[in-house]
């Protein structure tokens, strides 16, 4: 049961497809509770005549298909059963994708946004919200480091959290996740609005060490990349079998590619042979899975061919970019240092004051806004291209809430059409 339950939180919500049967006369009052529900997407679309179209109707009863998260059917039953409404399983019809939803309320609820701003998830894939905001939040504080500034960060999380800002409110595990890592990276590099001295350096300092920094970067960078491929094999295979997830770019065909020149590297590094070997054999057997799924795919030897030198000079370019989180790194050190290099020089002038609060304020908010902007091109451009090949369908449920309800489903989502006066559009279909 536990392992069924932690398999369950890696995935979006299980949907359900349902009928909603009631007998004619009282199909209003039923539709009146469903869209007070906010819990069923019906099928045929929003509108009320795409709901007669897709109704079946017979011996004086009418069922409307659609979908609704499984955990909701025994409670939308039991709301209904007192109407003479019912909520009947239906088969999952092959080839049809159920709508997808991802985790509602809490934190979870609120990292969603991270992830459904680049699309919907498939419903057969891995939710990748938790690790999406994870690696985030990790790239946000190698390119922010700055423990001053990271404790401004969590200021800000906790008034975000008060609700003093309510339509900020969602935001505050963002600020407070950036805000815990920009201070640990601070204290890596001894920066504390600036370099100040106020910390000690625990690592290294981005101004005198920038070739570490920016090995370091690209380490990070391969091991998120290797996540990635990681969990775009998982879904690979959820979604087609084993020869999808075989032979996919994204899936084992790619991850033993990149494997194989990241073994490459490292032998080419410390000097052991029989390491560049392997990654040799690991990088050609890859290559190699990679050319057969082009092949495969019927676009003829020479489109593969060419396929194949954009995955060798993808795998390059995509370890690359994380190089930004060096370069911004060292940006924000260098703002820090001229900030702190002026404030020295004129102190114990009044001015002095000015330059420091004046100089922290605009790297404060410019090196946070462009950190950001970044780090979530890193994450949508180099990570999430590898986890999602397909887009998924967002679960719209119909919503229709009574005086003083809201919608339980968690979906931002919802179609809102008036209920019908009467069982006839019912009737007729």
């Amino acid at each position: 049961m536990r392992r069924s339950e932690a398999r369950t939180r890696w995935r979006p919500v299980r949907m359900a497809r349902v009928a909603v049967a009631a007998p004619l006369s009282r199909m209003r009052e039923v539709l009146a509770q469903v869209g007070d529900a906010g819990c069923v997407e019906f099928e045929g679309g929003p509108d009320l005549k795409a709901f007669a179209d897709a109704a079946v109707v017979r011996d004086g009863v009418a069922a409307l298909p659609g979908w609704m998260p499984e955990p909701a059917v025994a409670a939308l039953a039991d709301r209904l059963a007192p109407l003479g409404g019912a909520v009947m399983p239906l088969p999952h019809p092959r080839g049809v994708q159920a709508p997808s939803l991802l985790r509602p309320g809490g934190v979870r609820g609120s990292i969603n946004m991270l992830v459904e701003t680049y699309g919907a998830v498939p419903y057969a894939d891995v939710d990748p919200a938790p690790l999406a905001m994870a690696a985030y939040m990790l790239m946000f504080g190698m390119m922010f480091g700055d423990a001053g500034h990271g404790l401004l960060l969590l200021a800000l999380a906790g008034l975000l959290l008060s609700g003093r800002l309510p339509r900020l409110r969602r935001m505050w595990p963002f600020a407070a996740g950036a805000g815990v890592t920009s201070v640990l990276f601070g204290l890596l590099y001894g920066e504390f609005f600036g370099p100040t001295g106020w910390v000690p350096v625990l690592w290294l300092e981005p101004m005198a060490e920038p070739i570490p920094l920016l090995l370091a970067a690209l380490g990070v960078g391969g091991l998120l990349l290797g996540g990635a491929y990681l969990l775009g094999s998982v879904n690979r295979w959820r979604e087609g079998g084993w020869p999808l997830a075989l032979y996919a770019r994204s899936g084992v065909a790619g991850a033993a590619a990149f494997l194989g020149v990241g073994l490459v590297a490292a032998g080419w590094y410390t000097g052991l042979g029989w390491l560049l070997g392997g990654g040799i054999a690991v990088a050609v057997a890859g290559l190699g899975l990679v050319l057969a799924g082009f092949v495969a795919e019927g676009g003829g030897v020479t489109q593969a061919v060419m396929e194949l030198f954009d995955v060798v000079v993808s795998l390059g370019s995509n370890v690359a970019s994380f190089a930004r989180l060096a370069a911004f790194g060292l940006t924000h050190a260098a703002i820090g240092a001229i900030v702190w290099e002026n404030t020295a020089g004129l102190w114990p002038s009044p001015a002095a004051v000015v330059v420091f609060l004046l100089g922290n304020a605009v790297a404060f908010a410019l090196e946070g806004l462009v950190v950001a902007i970044q780090a979530l091109r890193l994450e949508y451009y180099e990570l999430f291209s590898r986890v999602f090949e397909t887009e998924g369908r967002p679960f719209r449920p119909w919503h229709v809430p009574l005086e003083g309800s809201a919608c339980p489903s968690g979906s931002s989502e919802v179609s809102s059409p008036s209920l019908p006066s009467s069982s006839s559009s019912l009737s007729r279909s």
